[in-house]
Order: C-alpha cells, then sequence, then structure tokens
C-alpha cells in the first residue's frame, strides 16, 4: 500500500468561487450541450479528488472500477439509477456511486459539487 509522506492540506478552498478549468463538452450528451469544468486538488493515480461543474443537458454516467462520494454545493437537477432511483441535485446534497453503478444525470441549472474518487481495483504489487 502506498502511504503519502505527509497529508494533503487546502486552505481557503471555497467550492463556490475557486477557478476551474474547462474540460469540455460532455459526450455523447442525451439532450442539451453539458460543458464540464473542474479544479482537481489531488490526484495520485489511485484517488483523487476536487471541484466539478456541469453546465445544463442530460447525459449517462458510470462508475467502472471507482467509487465517487459527490457533496453538490450548487445547482438543480437529477440523477436516475438503472434501477430508476433518482436522486435530486441540490445544495447541501450527498450522493454515493458505488463501482458498478450506472445512470442518467439531466442538469437543469449548472451543478458543481466537491467530489472524492477513489479506485476500487486491487492494485497487484510486483
Amino acid at each position: 500500500m502506498t502511504q503519502l509522506s505527509h497529508p494533503a492540506i487546502v486552505y481557503g478552498a471555497d467550492p463556490l468561487s475557486i477557478s476551474l478549468t474547462v474540460r469540455g463538452p460532455r459526450t455523447p450528451a442525451i439532450s442539451g450541450e453539458p460543458v464540464e469544468s473542474v479544479h482537481v486538488w489531488h490526484d495520485d493515480g489511485r484517488a483523487r479528488t476536487g471541484v466539478w461543474e456541469c453546465t445544463p443537458g442530460s447525459f449517462e454516467s458510470a462508475r467502472r472500477g471507482d467509487t465517487e462520494v459527490m457533496h453538490f454545493v450548487a445547482g438543480a437537477g437529477t440523477i436516475t439509477s438503472a434501477d430508476g432511483t433518482t436522486y435530486e441535485i441540490r445544495p447541501g446534497a450527498v450522493i454515493v456511486a458505488p463501482d458498478g453503478w450506472s445512470g442518467v444525470w439531466d442538469i437543469r441549472e449548472t451543478a458543481r459539487k466537491v467530489y472524492t474518487i477513489w479506485s476500487t481495483v486491487e492494485v497487484s504489487q510486483t
């Protein structure tokens, strides 16, 4: 197991006002023209965390080999799992998408979240 020599500490990182880098269109879109932006705080190849934003539109999403915890700080919409369960995107909502999850995002008002994604795939040590 890889251990960090020191913790990653972020001071004064307001997820509502932090500057993001445009990643580009979320493709393929089901409807609209959603555009993703991101600010990565940490990425060590096994786990990553940061702030993500997406403009209105609909698109499919899936977790394959990782799990994500999302804490929404802005926006409105829904995330509908493949089994039909619907979750509201709104400030304060916390959603966990475990490995194997799939569904559809329908963003009505630009959504912004703080996320942490970690790999669930066992890394062999040679």
